[in-house]
């Protein structure tokens, strides 16, 4: 009998939640390749590489419909491994640089050696980011969220505030009572989450990269960690992986 894997066991070796798996299916993105006679889905060798597919261009940012439109175009499977294989390639290379560069600031630095400009800054290719950046907090994006806060009372302007709080308490304790990040009490708090930041101009949707993104600097940023972790329990860790989760199955 050839391997299959239960939505249970994909999804843990996939890193990902059953309910992600069940929501992908249910826009067509992965069905299982038989559902038991217990009911349970069950996915063979295909699956696991359509799903690899699917979770590449999430990486890259694609939203599920454009995703489903690329699975649809691209019948050779092999072609676009071989596609998805090149362009890891390419950012295996750009990090390699990046982390060989550190290296030498490093080491420089704790020599007491010079630093030269093109070893310091090899690989930081901040230019490929321009385009997203301006679209999202280039100068009209700014004014325009200046002027929708300028415009508010001192009690509006609190009331917004407010919202942010309560959603940042509810995040802890919910990660204090051991709630698993997909679950629909958790879940119901992310898209309060998402409403929050949908209300303010900040220069278009919030999608599922930027939302992505905001989680990861959440953890990364100490100045927005502390937002959610003010104890170092982790709960930063817990809000980003609750934004994955909801955008991997409502972005």
């Amino acid at each position: 009998m050839a391997a299959e894997w239960s939505i249970q066991q994909l999804a843990a070796v996939a890193r990902t939640t059953s309910r992600t798996l069940r929501h992908y299916g249910e826009l067509g993105l992965l069905p299982p390749s038989r559902i038991g006679s217990n009911g349970y889905r069950y996915y063979d060798q295909e699956s696991l590489v359509r799903l690899q597919r699917i979770l590449l261009l999430r990486e890259l940012g694609l939203g599920l419909p454009a995703i489903a439109e690329v699975l649809a175009g691209q019948k050779d499977t092999a072609a676009a491994l071989r596609t998805h294989l090149e362009l890891l390639k390419n950012e295996q290379d750009r990090i390699a640089r990046q982390i060989a560069s550190v290296q030498t600031t490093l080491r420089k630095t704790e020599a007491g050696a010079e630093l030269m400009a093109d070893e310091v800054f090899d690989g930081f290719d901040h230019a490929r980011y321009k385009d997203e950046v301006i679209e999202r907090w280039g100068k009209q994006a700014w004014d325009s969220g200046n002027q929708w806060w300028n415009a508010m009372s001192d009690a509006e302007k609190k009331a917004f505030q407010q919202v942010h709080l309560d959603i940042a308490a509810d995040y802890g304790r919910a990660h204090a009572a051991g709630l698993p990040v997909d679950s629909d009490e958790v879940q119901a708090i992310v898209q309060r989450h998402h409403d929050w930041l949908g209300a303010s101009p900040s220069g278009g949707p919030v999608t599922a990269q930027y939302f992505n993104g905001l989680g990861d600097m959440y953890v990364a940023d100490p100045r927005f960690a502390k937002n959610y972790d003010k104890h170092g329990d982790g709960t930063a860790e817990y809000v980003r992986d609750a934004i994955r989760v909801f955008s991997e199955v409502r972005l």
